[in-house]
């Protein structure tokens, strides 16, 4: 059923789109090859397992961490917002 503006399966093809933009940027953020053997941030030594286990690394666990808590704080999605708002 629709109504005002908004087509059938607007709102599905809303969070669809949401969910495929997030993939996209995550996807572009990962890393490839050789990781880095000291952290770049701290200059921390990088276990070989994490080298291993993580293509690209180039930072240690902990300042991993503080850059996931910054991006976190700094994404900003409305998940609130009105229906109208998100369709447009």
């Amino acid at each position: 059923m629709a109504t005002g503006w908004a087509g059938d399966g607007a709102v599905q093809d809303q969070i669809d789109a949401t969910i495929k933009d997030g993939i996209k940027r995550a996807r572009t953020q990962l890393r490839a090859g050789p990781g880095l053997e000291r952290c770049e941030e701290c200059d921390a030594k990088i276990p070989e397992a994490r080298r291993k286990a993580v293509p690209g690394v180039r930072l240690c666990v902990k300042c991993q961490e503080a850059s996931d808590q910054d991006a976190r704080k700094a994404a900003g999605f409305n998940r609130r917002g009105s229906k109208d708002s998100q369709l447009r």
